[in-house]
């Protein structure tokens, strides 16, 4: 379906909010979508720009699985099977995104954003960056956060030992890179999905929905073809601050000195559509989290039966999850903590349910841990581990990786008997029409 596919969709069904006034890119376009819940929103005038702007696209798990064509409870499977089985995109001679080429950059012509009062500067939170890791030769997508410093250069934050990161030391300090913006919604999960070192992203947003590729006009890159906007560039080794900004758990991170990117070339569809997200906020959550609920489940099947994996919202989307599991012998809920974390390495605590509790219905999650768990049978605490920079409550010493204590919650059924019953017991149903 891809970007301008999903949009028009949204459009024909009522569903894309068109705001025909001007908007400014300073604070006011932020707020709007905040206060619309983030629902797909399309601004047709920015005060800063001649594009228009879109949000909202993957504020929902509904909307992700419609933009994939399938029902968001084929969500955790469709993921899970994309990461096992990716597929090497095909490259084409020609793309969408480059019907526009300029030489002369001026990044300040985009509309970049200014989200918070705290911002250190303007920021580009929506971009997919591409790289190529010298050793494997496979290209490398991820999220970075972009600073805008002037006409032609960025801060990016990079997150150190991850994909770009590395790679940027095996090249020496510089790296070519291309950014994207405007992308499918299986580019986006791709991007936002960690795979093993050597495995292209870009193979699994192919497996999510068909992701052609074009080579990039500057650099020797690949991008998706019918992204709206590329940018062209070079990490280098110059440094700046960057940050203040809102990190994923509505929290303002801090500032840190950051590689510069310079961007040599742009180039655009006709007519481009710039999108955005909002940082800490839903689709950012939606992004982070769901991509590594495939990757729970996946570890957990293989030392006991995995229903069902949710990245909770309120833990951020990242540090807290609920996994549903079949339990079969008396050890499989310890067994399911241990996968969990592993199949995570950011995940903070853990609980583990039997097939009957939902999931997704925290007050259903509190009742079993409220009627199936004992601390100090059923609670695995494990101190001093690798944790995540986003858990502010953590070990964050500069220089060190982030280190918290983790917990898994075996709140499933207790197979031994203790004399009451463990399944909430259901009135009868009725048919309220002959009642009323």
């Amino acid at each position: 379906m891809g970007f301008r596919g999903f949009l028009e969709q949204l459009r024909a069904s009522g569903e894309l909010i068109h705001i025909s006034k001007p908007v400014s890119t300073e604070y006011e376009m932020a707020g709007i979508i905040e206060a619309l819940g983030e629902k797909p929103v399309f601004f047709e005038k920015v005060k800063e720009s001649s594009i228009p702007v879109v949000a909202g696209l993957v504020s929902s798990r509904e909307l992700i699985a419609r933009a994939l064509g399938i029902k968001k409870e084929q969500l955790l499977h469709k993921l899970s099977s994309a990461i096992e089985h990716s597929e090497p995109p095909e490259i084409v001679e020609k793309g969408e995104c480059q019907e526009v080429v300029e030489k002369k950059v001026d990044l300040t012509k985009l509309p970049i954003m200014r989200y918070t009062e705290k911002d250190g500067g303007k920021y580009i939170a929506s971009a997919v960056a591409i790289v190529r890791d010298p050793e494997f030769k496979a290209r490398n997508m991820c999220f970075h956060r972009l600073m805008l410093l002037d006409k032609t250069r960025f801060v990016a934050r990079i997150v150190e030992n991850r994909g770009t990161d590395t790679a940027l030391k095996k090249a020496g300090g510089e790296l070519d890179i291309a950014i994207c913006i405007g992308n499918s919604t299986a580019v986006l999960l791709a991007a936002a999905t960690s795979l093993p070192m050597g495995v292209d992203e870009l193979g699994m947003a192919n497996a999510l929905e068909r992701t052609q590729l074009v080579k990039c006009k500057t650099i020797d890159l690949e991008v998706p073809k019918d992204c709206e906007i590329v940018l062209e560039g070079r990490i280098t080794k110059e440094k700046a601050p960057e940050g203040p900004f809102l990190d994923l758990t509505g929290i303002v991170d801090k500032v840190r000195q950051q590689p510069v990117i310079e961007i040599k070339c742009i180039t655009h569809r006709r007519n481009p559509i710039y999108q955005t997200i909002l940082a800490g906020r839903n689709e950012h959550k939606f992004l982070m989290g769901m991509p590594k609920e495939p990757t729970i489940f996946n570890e957990v099947n293989k030392v006991c039966e995995c229903k069902d994996v949710y990245i909770t919202p309120g833990g951020c989307s990242w540090l807290h999850a609920v996994v549903q599991i079949k339990k079969r012998s008396p050890d499989d809920g310890k067994k399911a903590i241990e996968a969990a974390f592993k199949g995570h390495g950011s995940l903070k605590h853990v609980v583990i349910v039997d097939e009957d509790i939902n999931i997704y219905d925290p007050h259903d999650v509190e009742w079993a841990i409220a009627t199936r768990f004992q601390a100090d049978k059923n609670a695995v605490i494990l101190p001093n581990q690798p944790g995540s920079s986003l858990d502010p409550s953590g070990d964050l010493t500069e220089g060190k990786k982030a280190t918290t204590c983790k917990m898994g919650l075996d709140a499933t059924i207790p197979l031994a008997a203790t004399g009451k019953g463990f399944v909430k017991e259901a009135y009868k149903k009725v048919d309220l029409n002959k009642f009323l």
